[in-house]
């Protein structure tokens, strides 16, 4: 079997874990880090669900907001992440984090089935998936973690990076780290 070459890589930061751009990238303390990632923007929107990735994305907080006379929205903190490949031999991954808010608005007949009995209270996101759109521009979301469910019916969301990505040996940040939790909707300046 051929040994395969081994090479430094640097992320684009496009919340898809398969774009990455082969070029080297600094190190830091002697350990090599993949640079700063490039944004492209920092608000998304249904409109780019095709190109976005939440796996393992920690939720860190979530808020139901009434907007009468329409159900309300749907707002959930989260660390949208992208993963960092190690440099050989290393098989330790890191990751660039942007805290984020993702809304989905307008929102009506949420559904939850969660379940920490036993469980540290963290949610990480597997997927969103969504099915439609119904006779009235309606899509059924479904978000889904270990040992959580989130259904809900919305015509769309929209995501805002809240701020820039940070290198970080761990899939989240702490609430420190990330300056609490925040429902913020607005993309912060590139």
């Amino acid at each position: 079997m051929a040994r395969a070459e081994s090479r430094r890589v640097t992320c684009t930061f496009v919340l898809d874990r398969t774009r990455f751009q082969p070029w080297p990238g600094p190190e830091i303390g002697g350990v090599h880090v993949s640079s700063a990632p490039e944004v492209t923007k920092t608000v998304w929107t249904d409109a780019d669900f095709d190109q976005m990735n939440w796996h393992d994305n920690e939720v860190h907080a979530t808020a139901l907001e009434p907007a009468l006379p329409e159900p309300g929205r749907l707002l959930l903190d989260i660390d949208t992440i992208q993963w960092v490949p190690p440099p050989a031999p290393s098989r330790l991954l890191s990751f660039w984090i942007c805290p984020a808010t993702l809304v989905f608005d307008p929102a009506s007949d949420l559904t939850t089935d969660i379940d920490l009995q036993g469980w540290a209270f963290s949610l990480s996101l597997d997927s969103v998936r969504r099915t439609g759109p119904d006779e009235h521009g309606f899509f059924e979301w479904a978000l889904e973690g270990d040992r959580f469910a989130i259904g809900l019916s919305a015509r769309g969301f929209t995501q805002y990076l809240r701020r820039a990505p940070v290198h970080s040996p761990r899939q989240a940040l702490s609430a420190g780290e990330r300056g609490g939790f925040s429902f913020d909707c607005q993309g912060y300046a590139l």
